[in-house]
């Protein structure tokens, strides 16, 4: 009686498996394992060319488009010098963004209903992890986003009619601490790997913060800087210096 009838029949006692059905057994446990070893492969690889070759957002160039969530910020704002050094009007057709050079025009859709503004990018931020840019009041208003507060948007940048970057030298800030002890433990960390690794005091009304920022010599550098500090883990927000 087969070891398979066996196991069908109640109280009937199977006979042990001879050693040709053992080896059988042995190589098709091999083979599935093997096989289960080169899926778990793929998978890797996979997630790997996910990481190493997804779409990057190469700032200025014609046609380039980003999507992500967008935000607005107003009136607690309003009057305060921006990242650009200009005064922020909260009835100005601007936004923030981390990266963009300041001074782009780009074209930002409400993929919720359609709606676009077309704003000039003018401040960094948004500071909050997970968003892509940050509109002025006026430009939240045009796409029906004041309400809700937060959207998935389009992002398309206006290369022919923005001014090219005027700046001679670029840095790229990763964090802003309150505490000093803080910004030097996150710069002795960076500076394992990364050189030019400094920290600037910045004193508001109310609180002074410490930034640690890195130091780049072209756009394409901070560009270059901000993805490996993306891939970190890392908010990276370029700045330029004049």
């Amino acid at each position: 009686m087969s070891s398979e009838k066996c196991l069908r029949q109640k109280g009937v006692a199977c006979p042990l498996e001879s050693g040709h059905n053992r080896r059988e057994n042995s190589v098709r446990s091999s083979a599935d394992a093997a096989r289960l070893r080169f899926g778990q492969v793929l998978v890797c690889v996979f997630l790997v060319s996910l990481i190493g070759c997804r779409p990057r957002l190469h700032y200025f160039p014609e046609g380039d488009v980003q999507t992500g969530i967008a935000s607005w910020y107003g009136g607690e704002f309003h009057g305060r010098k921006t990242s650009s050094r200009e005064i922020y009007d909260m009835h100005d057709l601007t936004a923030a963004h981390n990266t963009l050079p300041l001074g782009t025009l780009v074209v930002v859709t409400n993929l919720n209903n359609g709606k676009s503004v077309t704003v000039r990018i003018n401040d960094r931020g948004p500071f909050v992890k997970n968003r892509a840019i940050d509109l002025s009041y006026a430009a939240a208003k045009a796409i029906d986003l004041v309400g809700p507060g937060t959207a998935p948007v389009r992002i398309e940048v206006l290369s022919k009619e923005s001014p090219p970057p005027k700046f001679p030298a670029y840095s790229v800030q990763v964090g802003a601490f309150v505490s000093r002890e803080n910004a030097e433990a996150l710069k002795k960390n960076l500076e394992k790997t990364y050189a030019g690794v400094g920290i600037s005091s910045f004193r508001t009304a109310n609180q002074i913060y410490h930034r640690v920022r890195l130091k780049a010599a072209t756009r394409y550098e901070a560009e270059e800087l901000a993805g490996k500090l993306a891939v970190q883990g890392l908010t990276a927000i370029i700045f330029e210096e004049k």
